[in-house]
């Protein structure tokens, strides 16, 4: 007995070292494939950013470098549902699968190793997201503002006011790259204050670094230049600012400008949720809980303060003044003022209620962004879990679908993970956006993607764990075929080697029998009539005569199926297939026909589709009898 159990624990090791083989090696793939997928759609959207920049291999290296640890974490669960996919489609298909279940190992005995690993994978995960992936968002980013601030001449946009250059906005209206040529060109220049601003507008011009890149050449032509002069410190902001302006044909503007590459300050991105562990996250969250609601409370206190500024701070006094207040015709008061003072005291009522309104919406933006800069963290802070169980949700998924499907290679099971991720980015896409909106609590935007797949995968496992034809093609053919009463089409083909002549006299005597069946069964079934409804719903009971006549009927088909006559075969075809407990009841079950009754539009749908599948068998009955009269006649001829 114990020689026995260290044979089996020895066989199960040996099985799982064989599928960690063959899953190991289509892991390694789909996790490259699709961490260039990732990476190359990332990098589309910022090809601008990298060509024409004259960027050196090393700074293209840690572009890449910093992006592919920034997916890895998205990559592994999609990596694990392929591979899972195809390794239990491949051993399907070769009837391993089988073969083992037939040895009495189970489905989440065969799982058992693979578990482990993807737990490690789900793990690697984690850290990746709370200790690789931080470090490289932040590298990436300071990198990607450097790699945007290089030449400069390239990225000014078209119809759109461009601040990459120092003291400059800079307006152009269209662009030439292939002549280098700017068109429309509006410059608002600033040095150091409002008094020696400068506007420029010139009808074209180009924009060229210098060889050292330390300095911008700015080319205009065709333009105006208006400047204001600053007159020393005797200028106040009610003095008039003089100011010059200038008409030129060509135009030369220097400007200063670094236009080698230089990493920008890492500082930039200390406030970004994505470039910090989950313990920086957990401590900010605290740190902004408690700055909010102080800011929370210093604006109560100053709305409170505004609206009693006119009352005494005792409550008594306060009730008294409102009181008095509140006695006071106000009407009756501004009626009395001249029309000069009623001027005056609409004039100051609309500044301070403007005053008022214009303080609520800033205090109301500062609060909604705080409040925004808040979900941000709790987001990803939840994100760092999720997407780490999403790695077992992806392989309960992957690996069963693949037991059931049986269906290897790149073919079925790179569809079916398609769909699946498709659905996955869908919701965890619309429920972080939600979330990140405050349309949704956090904690639902951002778990809505993991309820919906973790049902699924459930359920793919109970159902691959019991052999369900859960995706087989002929089982949702059949099902479709019984909800809407479709039947097969009957083909009767004409055999090139017959062993056995029908029995033409037999069948003809048969037929007749069947025939005469056929006519009792329709008087005393009453076809025609509405069906009773405590037959069909609540005294369920198969139609054992209908059934015996089809079968007899199906026996002599088959036997005159032999035949060499193309007239009986003509007449076989005709032959409709008789559907026979479709006009019975709408369930095999008495239980869920009561159910269905008890349910008023749906079990009147049900009693009227009875009804019709009586009528077609009506039908059928008299059609299948004046063939029936067809067959005897030829039958008796031959």
């Amino acid at each position: 007995m114990n020689l026995s159990i260290i044979k089996m624990i020895a066989g199960i090791k040996k099985l799982d070292i064989f599928i960690m083989k063959q899953f190991l090696l289509l892991f390694a793939g789909a996790f490259f494939i699709c961490l260039f997928i990732l990476m190359m759609q990332f990098v589309w959207l910022h090809i601008d950013t990298l060509i024409g920049k004259g960027l050196t291999l090393d700074v293209l290296g840690q572009f890449f470098w910093y992006m592919s640890l920034m997916f890895i974490p998205q990559a592994l669960p999609l990596a694990i549902l392929l591979s899972s996919l195809i390794t239990f489609g491949n051993l399907g298909e070769s009837s391993e699968l089988t073969a083992l279940k037939a040895a009495g190992i189970s489905l989440m005995q065969i799982f058992r190793g693979m578990i482990v690993f993807v737990a490690a994978i789900a793990f690697l995960s984690f850290y990746f997201q709370n200790v690789v992936t931080p470090s490289a968002n932040r590298a990436f980013g300071r990198l990607l503002i450097s790699m945007k601030q290089t030449n400069p001449e390239l990225e000014i946009p078209e119809g759109v006011f461009y601040d990459g250059i120092p003291n400059c906005n800079v307006y152009v209206q269209k662009k030439d790259l292939k002549r280098g040529m700017l068109y429309g060109v509006m410059i608002y220049r600033i040095s150091s204050s409002f008094e020696d601003a400068a506007i420029i507008l010139a009808d074209s011009g180009n924009l060229a670094m210098t060889e050292e890149k330390q300095h911008l050449v700015l080319q205009l032509y065709s333009g105006e230049w208006f400047e204001n002069m600053r007159n020393g410190d005797a200028i106040t902001m009610a003095a008039n600012v003089p100011y010059r302006r200038e008409s030129f044909e060509r135009k030369d503007i220097i400007i200063d400008y670094n236009g080698d590459f230089n990493l920008a300050d890492e500082d930039v991105f200390s406030h970004d949720a994505k470039t910090k562990s989950f313990s920086k996250i957990m401590q900010d969250i605290d740190s902004m809980n408690i700055a909010y609601d102080s800011l929370g409370t210093v604006y109560y206190a100053q709305e409170r303060s505004g609206l009693l500024s006119v009352m005494p701070p005792s409550k008594e006094d306060s009730l008294k003044n409102i009181s008095r207040i509140e006695k006071l015709d106000l009407d009756k008061q501004y009626r009395l003022l001249p029309d000069d003072k009623k001027r005056e005291v609409i004039s100051m009522a609309l500044d301070k209620a403007n005053v008022a309104l214009s303080d609520m919406e800033y205090k109301a933006y500062v609060t909604a962004d705080n409040e925004y800069y808040l979900r941000k963290h709790k987001i990803e802070a939840i994100a760092k879990f999720t997407l780490a169980l999403s790695c077992f949700i992806f392989f309960f998924i992957g690996a069963p679908l693949g037991a059931i499907i049986r269906k290897g290679g790149l073919g079925m099971p790179l569809i079916v993970g398609v769909l699946v991720f498709i659905v996955y980015f869908i919701f965890e896409n619309m429920g972080t956006k939600m979330a990140r909106e405050g349309s949704w609590p956090i904690w639902f935007g951002c778990l809505l993607s993991t309820a919906i797949l973790a049902p699924l995968s459930v359920f793919f496992t109970y159902k691959a764990n019991n052999d369900s034809p859960i995706l087989n093609a002929d089982f949702y053919r059949d099902l479709i075929h019984r909800a809407f009463g479709i039947r097969a089409k009957r083909y009767v083909p004409a055999k090139e080697v017959i062993i056995q002549d029908p029995d033409y006299m037999a069948d003809a005597v048969m037929l007749s029998e069947i025939n005469a069946e056929l006519e009792k069964y329709v008087h005393e079934h009453k076809l025609y009539k509405a069906p009773s409804i405590i037959k069909t719903f609540f005294r369920t009971s198969p139609d054992k005569t209908i059934a015996a006549i089809s079968d007899r009927q199906e026996a002599i088909v088959d036997d005159l199926s032999n035949t060499r006559d193309r007239h009986i075969l003509y007449h076989l075809n005709r032959i409709p297939v008789i559907a026979t407990d479709s006009h019975t009841s709408p369930f095999a079950t008495r239980r869920w026909n009561i159910v269905v009754a008890c349910i008023l539009p749906i079990g009147i749908f049900f009693y009227l589709r009875i009804w019709r599948f009586r009528l077609r068998l009506l039908h059928d009955i008299h059609l299948i009898r004046n063939i029936n009269n067809d067959l005897i006649t030829r039958c008796r001829e031959m």
